[in-house]
């Protein structure tokens, strides 16, 4: 079993973050005054799908690279194309069908998985653990929507392989959250809380009660009551909700039909950017101004409100209430029972949905932790659970999705219902239909419908071998084990001929172990040139915002300063961005070194700009 550390990671649609607790409590890992330990899901790559740029880094580049830069991965993880279907129209890259049909990007020549999307966010926010704690990081706990199904959280568990992490344990959002709301909390009494998670591609929501501890080691109980949700319900459907909105009415205002599906890569990539900083906007702000120069002399100006914003978003999160109520009748509770509702996700932070769960509950919705940072927070104190440094909280958590396999007629027989604790474990007796039947087909299903026809395919194997006997003979013994991570494993006994098989169901829209253990391979064989890489990336992205530091430093007392050293810091400023155009060009041919010793030169010239701008600052408080 692997040592050191286990870490905490939210990864999320719109921004991931990763997390460590110790006996100080949790705590968020590579967090600064600019980014507060936010990693934006964004992975930009080149033209033969080598990756160039990861997080904030990627995200401020998005519109120049839009072909090649890639967001939005979580929701299309073990997804077809069918099930992304809505969300194409608004992208500015390419998806594919690939193999086991399953979504993919299409970057130049090479086809990309969203599991391997998200393995170099992993894979980011394991460097940024690896340097906050000094020491290699191997394992993980990662979080997932609490409704993502069996092929969802198996390609969760894949993009932690392939990013060189053993992931000790899948937690269902919402769950982490209630544990990060307990830190510091002791229930004096049983307390019924919701979990309402509405992020940037899912939605969940979820009624744990939290007992006070009193057993003999006097740990406190989370116990999941039940959960609903939408996987494909978030922050990114409001977007599209905007960007139709401002196409419909530029097409009324200039009598010419736009579709976004038509539009070039990089508008639509500035379009959506747009609209989901409009979005943010107003959240603070009453109104958002709009102005989207179409070129021709044709500019479309408005003012986006949140009269208008909310009006899109009604049916939106009349949705998300829906689920509210699938879940308080789940729980057999009545919005009277519950005692609080914590807010997680980006999307809570709209107005119109704090106002809704506050009229839907009847209790003023709590917001004191940060909605990006507490999933991550919660992961952590999971990962200290797991690692045995926390033994003062124990997790009970439940199954989203029904789990059966397919029986004559094409119908679906449940052996775990949803909101079931896990571990679950189920068996049923199974016989043939068919005379001499030697081999038997089973077709394993998610959902809660009762038609395969209406139920996820999961996937399907065969026990092979059999004797010819009559129908009806046969005696198939089916077991179900979802471990606690939510991840199902089904084994098929046949009693009368001894034959036996299992697997650890393989997603019908997931990658093979093949592909996967293909991935790793190249992982370990490119090791060193992405290492070199995102080494150059990291000091691109910083050199850059040196260059605009110390242009605005110029800016503001270049006037005093004497003409040579103001010439030496315009020839140190040209070195640097000379060497940022080279690594955009080629970043193979560039020398890591060379940054360094640009970077020395620059410090060196611009000494007698920061005496100036210290002495200002001086003499600015003295004055005050």
């Amino acid at each position: 079993m692997a040592a050191g550390p286990i870490i905490g990671i939210d990864l999320g649609t719109t921004n991931s973050v990763v997390a460590f607790a110790d006996e100080r409590g949790p705590r968020v890992l590579g967090a600064d005054d600019v980014t507060g330990g936010v990693v934006p899901s964004f992975a930009r790559f080149g033209p033969s799908g080598e990756i160039e740029a990861i997080g904030h880094a990627a995200k401020s580049s998005a519109v120049e690279f839009a072909d090649r830069t890639i967001h939005s991965a979580k929701r299309m993880m073990g997804r077809s194309m069918r099930d992304v279907a809505p969300d194409l129209e608004t992208l500015a890259f390419s998806v594919e069908e690939g193999a086991h049909d399953t979504a993919r990007f299409r970057v130049g020549e090479a086809l990309i998985s969203p599991q391997e999307v998200s393995a170099q966010i992993l894979v980011e926010l394991r460097r940024r653990a690896e340097q906050a704690l000094g020491e290699a990081v191997e394992r993980a706990v990662i979080t997932v929507p609490a409704y993502f199904d069996d092929a969802q959280r198996q390609a969760t568990r894949d993009a932690g392989r392939l990013a060189g992490l053993d992931v000790v344990r899948i937690v269902n959002e919402p769950t982490a959250a209630a544990l990060a709301y307990g830190i510091g909390v002791r229930a004096a009494e049983e307390q019924r809380i919701v979990v309402f998670d509405l992020g940037g591609g899912t939605f969940d929501v979820s009624i744990l009660l939290l007992s006070p501890g009193e057993n003999a080691a006097g740990a406190e109980f989370f116990e999941v009551l039940s959960t609903a949700g939408d996987t494909r319900l978030g922050g990114d459907d409001v977007d599209r909700l905007i960007m139709r909105l401002l196409i419909d009415e530029m097409s009324g205002q200039f009598g010419t039909q736009l579709e976004l599906s038509s539009l070039a890569s990089e508008a639509r990539q500035a379009l959506r950017t747009f609209s989901e900083a409009a979005k943010v906007r107003l959240s603070e702000d009453a109104e958002a101004p709009v102005r989207i120069d179409l070129g021709d002399g044709r500019v479309f100006e408005r003012a986006l409100t949140r009269a208008d914003l909310e009006s899109l978003a009604n049916d939106w999160i009349e949705q998300a209430m829906r689920c509210c109520d699938r879940a308080l009748a789940d729980a057999k509770l009545g919005v009277k029972d519950i005692d609080r509702v914590i807010m997680v996700g980006g999307s809570t932070r709209m107005p119109i949905v704090r106002d809704r769960v506050r009229a839907f509950f009847g209790v003023e919705p709590y917001t004191a932790l940060d909605p990006d940072l507490v999933v991550a927070l919660g992961a952590a104190v999971q990962a200290s659970i797991v690692g045995g440094l926390d033994r003062s909280r124990l997790l009970l958590d439940v199954i989203p999705l029904s789990l059966g396999v397919e029986t004559q007629g094409a119908a679906v027989a449940k052996m775990i219902m949803r909101n079931q604790m896990t571990p679950a474990r189920a068996t049923e007796m199974f016989t043939t239909s068919v005379d001499g039947q030697t081999s038997i087909k089973l077709h394993v299903l998610q959902g809660e419908r009762e038609m395969v026809e209406d139920c996820r395919s999961l996937g399907e194997f065969h026990l092979s071998g059999l004797p010819p006997m009559p129908a009806g003979v046969p005696q198939l013994e089916v077991e179900f084990l979802v471990d606690a991570n939510g991840v199902l494993n089904v084994s098929a006994f046949e009693r009368r001929s001894g034959k036996r098989a299992a697997l650890q169901v393989a997603p019908s829209h997931g990658l093979s172990r093949e592909e996967v253990e293909r991935m790793e391979e190249e992982s370990f064989a490119h090791a060193r040139d992405d290492m070199q890489r995102h080494r150059i990336v990291d000091l691109v992205t910083n050199s850059r915002l040196d260059i605009k530091w110390t242009r605005e430093q110029l800016n503001r007392v270049g006037g005093k300063l004497a003409s040579d050293v103001r010439t030496a810091i315009e020839d140190s400023l040209g070195a640097l961005q000379k060497l940022i155009e080279q690594a955009d060009t080629d970043w193979s041919s560039v020398d890591p070194g060379g940054f360094q010793q640009a970077k020395e030169a620059l410090d060196r010239s611009t000494i007698r700009m920061h005496e100036i701008s210290i002495a200002e600052s001086l003499r600015a408080d003295e004055e005050k």
